[in-house]
């Protein structure tokens, strides 16, 4: 039912709908360890891409600038070595040398590719396991056919997360370009000056600028990154909520039903009071309250070493043993302080504790002496 409430202006009726800030799906409540856990076997993590982007770009060119020399001098060997074959230019276009010259030039590549190569490996692992821990999964990989429903795929365009991912973007390229745009602004009077300079030294800057333009685009990449790592925490939190029925429904699936739980432990009750009367029978005094409280003895050398209650009340279930005693022409003794006392320290089963002994083997001797009379 839509609950309303009028506020009445001076010239005017405004209705306010309270369900309009009510959550549309009833997802009210914090997701439970068992729906954080599950969703985590299904990767879904928090994770924000911008974070590896961002220091992948930091970390890159600065790799750039300290494997420079070498990227540089490897290059050049090869570029040395294939202006030296040149003037045999008849002997190079053989199907026995272009099977030798080419692997020898890839493997060269791979060589001055592969510092780059292990530190973008490298980055790309450390962040991935610092966002989300060492838990690797290949479910997110299993094709899901819903998405090929166009009308989910149509809302999906105009949803929360695409608008953000959108703004995203457009913020990207504006910072990509102010930063390109500020460098190279900066650099206009040294690029006239290019056309003067040897080739090392027209690299050798060209490849400063490159790296400096990287550098700065990363560290404006992590404000990006801090802000969409933020939004995808808030994100996931609302995707784990569940309704008020969804919780009832897991507690029941781990705790199972309260209702049943009840009944079991009702069950197990009772069967445990029918054992304790089938004991009674065995016990060789009852002591009482003598109204409220009741506790068997049973003392049996060849069994335990020390008097043993076999079972024990108060009142309605007192009155039990004490009826069970009568029919079986057991000893009843009242001792308020002993029965009290036997009833609140020892359980079901247990010896009585030592210090009880004294008042124990009193009640047992005058209970034997009364059966030696008769």
């Amino acid at each position: 039912m839509t609950e309303e409430f009028n506020i009445v202006g001076p010239s005017e009726l405004v209705r306010y709908d309270l369900q309009f800030f009510a959550d549309k799906d009833g997802k009210t409540e914090k997701p439970t360890p068992r729906k954080r856990s599950k969703a985590r076997e299904e990767g879904q993590v928090v994770k924000s891409m911008e974070i590896n982007t961002a220091f992948l770009l930091i970390l890159m060119f600065s790799s750039l600038e300290i494997f420079g020399p070498y990227i540089y001098g490897r290059f050049t060997s090869i570029f040395e070595n294939t202006y030296i074959l040149l003037p045999e230019l008849d002997n190079i276009f053989t199907n026995t040398y272009i099977l030798e010259f080419v692997p020898h030039v890839l493997l060269e590549i791979i060589i001055i590719v592969a510092p780059l190569f292990a530190v973008a490996l490298t980055v790309g692992i450390t962040i991935s396991y610092v966002q989300v821990g060492w838990h690797p999964t290949f479910k997110p990989l299993r094709p899901k056919f819903a998405r090929l429903n166009p009308i989910s795929g149509f809302g999906r365009l105009f949803s929360k997360h695409s608008i953000v991912e959108l703004l995203k973007s457009i913020v990207k390229v504006a910072i990509l370009s102010a930063v390109i745009y500020s460098s190279v602004i900066k650099e206009v009077d040294n690029i006239v000056l290019l056309m003067d300079m040897e080739l090392l030294q027209m690299v050798q800057y060209i490849g400063k600028v490159i790296v400096d333009m990287g550098v700065k685009v990363g560290m404006f990449f992590i404000f990006i990154a801090t802000a969409d790592y933020a939004f995808q925490r808030y994100e996931h939190e609302q995707n784990l909520k569940m309704t008020k029925e969804e919780v009832k429904d897991e507690y029941k699936m781990t705790e199972g039903n309260p209702e049943i739980k009840s009944k079991i432990r009702q069950k197990m009750r009772e069967i445990s009071l029918r054992r304790m009367m089938q004991e009674i029978p065995k016990a060789d005094v009852v002591i009482t309250n003598p109204t409220h409280y009741a506790v068997a003895i049973q003392y049996d050398s060849n069994i335990a070493s020390a008097p043993i209650v076999i079972a024990k009340g108060v009142d309605y279930l007192a009155l039990r043993i004490k009826t069970i005693a009568g029919e079986n022409n057991i000893e009843i003794v009242e001792n308020k302080p002993l029965a009290r006392a036997l009833y609140q320290t020892v359980d079901i089963g247990k010896e009585i504790p030592p210090e009880l002994y004294q008042a124990v083997a009193e009640v047992l001797a005058f209970v034997y002496s009364l059966k030696n009379n008769k």
